[in-house]
C-alpha cells in the first residue's frame, strides 16, 4: 500500500514537508519508505496506512510547549501515536548548530502558537488529498486566533517585502492565506533533515532521491551524499523578508546541474 502527494521540488518548504510526511508515516507504520518520482513532482510513501489516516492522526495528536516561559522560540513536542517527537532544531548547539540559521520566524511570532494554528487548520478535507501541499487557508488556533505562518513556503516570501508589493504586509499585521500542511510538515522535516550549506551566506542546497528510502537515510540523501539513486539538486536562499532583517522566508529554489553547479 502507498500514497502520493503532488509537490513542487523548487519550493524548499514543500520539499522538507515531504521529509516530515515520511517521518510521521514511519512513526505510525514502522518501515515506511518514501521517494520522489515522475521527474520529482510527486512524492510517494510506501506504508500500511493512508494519507487521510496520517493527517487525521496529526490533527488529533497532543502538541505541547516544552518551554512554558518562552512562547516565541520554545521547543515543541508531538506525542500520541507519533511517540515523543521533539521539535527543537532551532535550539541545536551540537554538530548541527548551523541548522538554527534556518529559523524564519522572529519577534512576536510564536513557535508553539503557529504550530497549533497550522495543525488545527489541517482538519479540512482538502488536506487529506494528493493536493495536501497546495491547499491554502487562513490559519486559526483552536481558540479562534488568526496566525501567520512560519514562512517556510516559498510562495509567500516574494510578497512579504515592501519593495515587492509597495507596502509591508508584515508591518501592517495583515492576515493572508497560508499553506498549513507545508508549514507544519516542514517544521517536522527539518528536525531530522537539513540542507547543505554553500560558501554563500544563507544559501543552501538540497537533493531529491528516486529510490525508496527509510527516514534514517534522509539526512544523507537530502545533503547530496547519495547521488547514485537518481537525485536532483536545488539551491535556495533563506531571505530577509522585512526591513529589520530579523524575519526570514524560504525563497524558490533554482535547479542545479548534475555536477551541483548552477
Amino acid at each position: 500500500m502507498s500514497f502520493s502527494v503532488n509537490v513542487d521540488p523548487t519550493n524548499p518548504g514543500q520539499f522538507f514537508a515531504c521529509c516530515g510526511l515520511l517521518e510521521l508515516a514511519d512513526r505510525l507504520w514502522p518501515g515506511a519508505e518514501g521517494w520522489f518520482c515522475n521527474d520529482d513532482p510527486v512524492f510517494s510513501v510506501a506504508c500500511t496506512g493512508t494519507l487521510a489516516e496520517l493527517v487525521c492522526e496529526l490533527t488529533a495528536t497532543p502538541v505541547v510547549l516544552l518551554d512554558e516561559d518562552d512562547i516565541y522560540s520554545g521547543r515543541i513536542e508531538l506525542s500520541g501515536r507519533f511517540g515523543a517527537l521533539r521539535l527543537d532544531w532551532w535550539h541545536d548547539l551540537g554538530a548541527r548548530a548551523d541548522i538554527r540559521d534556518l529559523k524564519v520566524w522572529a519577534g512576536t511570532m510564536e513557535s508553539y502558537g503557529i504550530a497549533r494554528a497550522m495543525q488545527h487548520t489541517l482538519q479540512y478535507p482538502e488536506f487529506q488529498t494528493a493536493e495536501l501541499l497546495y491547499a491554502g487557508r487562513i490559519a486559526y488556533t483552536p481558540d479562534g486566533d488568526k496566525k501567520e505562518p512560519y514562512y517556510f513556503d516559498a510562495r509567500r516570501g516574494p510578497n512579504a517585502h515592501s519593495r515587492d508589493v509597495g507596502f509591508s504586509p508584515n508591518d501592517l499585521s495583515m492576515t493572508t492565506t497560508a499553506f498549513p500542511a507545508v508549514e507544519l510538515l516542514c517544521l517536522i522535516g527539518l528536525q531530522r533533515c537539513a540542507p547543505a550549506k554553500t560558501a554563500e551566506l544563507r544559501i543552501y542546497d538540497y537533493f531529491t532521491w528516486s529510490a525508496p528510502l527509510a527516514p534514517a537515510l534522509l539526512p544523507a540523501a537530502v545533503s547530496g551524499l547519495l547521488l547514485h539513486i537518481g537525485s536532483r539538486g536545488y539551491r535556495f536562499e533563506n531571505w530577509f523578508r522585512t526591513g529589520q532583517r530579523k524575519h526570514k522566508a524560504f525563497r524558490s529554489a533554482i535547479p542545479l546541474s548534475p555536477q551541483g553547479a548552477q
